[in-house]
């Protein structure tokens, strides 16, 4: 199918699921208003479940842009019921895959043989199947245990017609930022997206994570296999350990070190390494216990530059450590977060961004919790906010927002309890305050083993 086709076909089914919702909802509505209390409550979940049902069945065979946006759904809760949110859940770990043949296929042609002759042992039958690719489990001729990530063949003519498909990405961005100029946003997802077709810079992404965090306590990113990936296939070390799911009946103890361990990883790559992994969602975590945590899929890594993070690390210092309000306010509008001179007083600014630093701005243990996370995403979104008017997503720092819509969605769902400050603490680079946990202590001990391959990618940035 060519790309107008696709792009035609893939945005006449998005707005057929958007339809088909309204006129759910709208042949309920009657019953919905002569019902009341727990009656009502009902028929809303009935509701909820049937359209999470409609989301996950439609988005989970598209695959591409699309699905990821079924994902971002999925973890970040917004009051859904219980059953709908687990029928979402479905779009977190795995989708329908490819069939066997296809690929194989695709090992054949990048790789020079059948999976059968390139590999001792081939499972043919996917272990994880997402928006892009599909991994096998496999051993190598030399024996070794790996993953080996297959990309959906046509997926590139897929992820294209989505994002030539600007209308409709208007109309989506638009509904999250009614009153910015999305144009920004749509060329910074076209490349970020765009990237994850790359396998041969995903794996480039990969090492680099994964020789920063070598011999870490709790911190574990699988090893490429070089001469077994191409720029359609990824071959790298077989990681294992309990999915998200599971892990959530794990004890509150083991969860929050779990929680620790992500939340380190997020911001020691953001401070130390300069790069932040974009897809915080559950399908990239594999976990064991004592806060043990693989991370998987660097598809979507957004490197930044010592200029970009400045005003980010310039914006916490003003408002968490100094508590000089203009100085925040004159940070935002240095990042481009404000429009300068915007006629709304410091206060109300501070007041409307003050959430999103709430588990920050001063010591103590707090709990993440669902509730939160939701309204971090609401007010995210808030366009009836006198700020809305004169506030901007800047190109460089879209990714980087999903710390807030996806990493508090996801220690939010595990009810992660710490003294998250004083964690911070440890790794703001205008703090670096010692150890505050079992965790940092062996942080420490790991850093303290090997100064010089930190120190040379920290300097390298």
């Amino acid at each position: 199918m060519s790309e107008p086709r696709l792009r035609v076909s893939r945005g006449l089914t998005a707005m057929g699921l958007a339809a088909r919702g309204g006129a759910r909802y709208a042949a309920n509505a009657p019953r919905l208003f002569a019902a009341a209390g727990q009656q009502r409550q009902r028929l809303r979940d009935d509701l909820a479940l049937r359209t999470a049902q409609d989301v996950a069945d439609t988005l989970g065979t598209m695959k591409g842009v699309l699905m990821k946006l079924g994902q971002l759904a999925s973890y970040v809760d917004d009051g859904l019921a219980p059953p709908a949110r687990r029928v979402l859940g479905r779009l977190q770990d795995s989708v329908p895959p490819m069939s066997p043949e296809l690929a194989a296929g695709v090992i054949a042609a990048e790789l020079g043989a059948p999976p059968e002759e390139v590999f001792a042992q081939w499972d043919p039958l996917p272990i994880a199947a997402a928006s892009i690719g599909q991994v096998h489990r496999a051993i190598t001729r030399d024996g070794r245990a790996v993953a080996v990530k297959v990309q959906y063949p046509g997926i590139a003519e897929t992820i294209a017609a989505d994002l030539g498909n600007v209308g409709l990405l208007r109309s989506l961005l638009r509904m999250a930022a009614p009153s910015q100029d999305v144009t920004e946003l749509i060329e910074e997802l076209r490349q970020r997206i765009g990237e994850e077709l790359d396998y041969l810079r995903e794996a480039d992404s990969q090492r680099m994570f994964a020789a920063y965090f070598d011999g870490h306590p709790t911190i574990t990113v699988p090893r490429i296999v070089d001469e077994l990936s191409t720029a359609r296939v990824i071959t790298s070390e077989l990681a294992t350990g309990a999915r998200f799911a599971e892990m959530l009946g794990w004890s509150q103890e083991e969860k929050d070190l779990a929680a620790e361990t992500i939340y380190r990883f997020t911001f020691h790559s953001l401070y130390e390494l300069h790069a932040f992994n974009g897809d915080p969602h559950p399908g990239n975590y594999l976990f064991e216990p004592g806060g043990r945590v693989t991370f998987l899929d660097f598809g979507l890594v957004k490197n930044f530059t010592a200029d970009e993070l400045e005003p980010l690390v310039a914006m916490i210092q003003a408002l968490c450590i100094e508590h000089d309000t203009e100085k925040f306010r004159r940070a935002m509008e240095d990042a481009g977060f404000l429009t300068p001179g915007a006629p709304i007083p410091t206060d109300q600014v501070v007041e409307h961004m003050s959430l999103f630093y709430d588990t920050v701005a001063v010591p103590g243990r707090k709990t993440m919790t669902s509730e939160y996370a939701s309204a971090v995403a609401r007010r995210y979104v808030d366009f009836k906010s006198p700020l809305a008017a004169y506030a901007n997503i800047p190109r460089s720092y879209v990714i980087v927002q999903r710390i807030n819509l996806g990493l508090f969605a996801i220690l939010g769902r595990m009810s992660a309890t710490a003294d998250w400050r004083a964690i911070s603490e440890e790794i703001w680079p205008f703090c670096l305050a010692p150890p505050s946990t079992a965790l940092g202590e062996a942080e420490a001990g790991w850093r303290a083993g090997a100064p010089a391959a930190i120190t040379r990618f920290v300097e390298r940035q």
